[in-house]
């Protein structure tokens, strides 16, 4: 296998090369990936996580929480991860209690999942953009009611 840099351009600030990857197998020249790896592993434990969520964790108190996404970060040491409830009006903190409860278990689970030397640290957090997108959506229908003449 053979990697190559392609000069694509020049940044119009510093005048410096850009620079893309290229991979040759073979003489046959390759796609670069699309994603990089902490994109691939985050959008795989967040998939991971919530089959665990559903079918393998006892707690009644995790039942309406649904993942919405994964971040990890630079060297994969800390993976925050968002949630959000079914019911958006409920207290999220019972449920970042619960799953911080689970963290150790869900670390274990992933770690028999997912091939890394390390499994990330987990860290919860509420992510409410559903309740502020229906907030939102509640004030433009509002908004486009018509007037009543006076």
């Amino acid at each position: 296998m053979l990697f190559r840099l392609l000069e694509i351009g020049a940044d119009r600030l510093s005048g410096r090369a850009i620079f893309a990857s290229e991979c040759v197998v073979d003489g046959a020249q390759l796609m670069p990936r699309e994603f990089s790896r902490s994109q691939r592993l985050g959008a795989q434990m967040q998939r991971s996580l919530s089959e665990l969520l559903r079918f393998e964790t006892k707690d009644p108190g995790l039942a309406d929480v649904s993942l919405t996404g994964v971040e990890l970060s630079r060297d994969l040491s800390v993976a925050k991860i968002y949630f959000s409830l079914l019911n958006p009006d409920d207290d999220p903190q019972p449920a970042i209690e619960g799953l911080q409860r689970a963290s150790g278990f869900l670390r274990r689970k992933l770690a028999a999942i997912l091939t890394v030397r390390n499994v990330p640290e987990l860290r919860f957090v509420h992510d409410d953009s559903i309740a502020r997108a229906a907030a939102m959506s509640r004030l433009i229908d509002t908004a486009n009611e018509p007037r009543q003449p006076e």
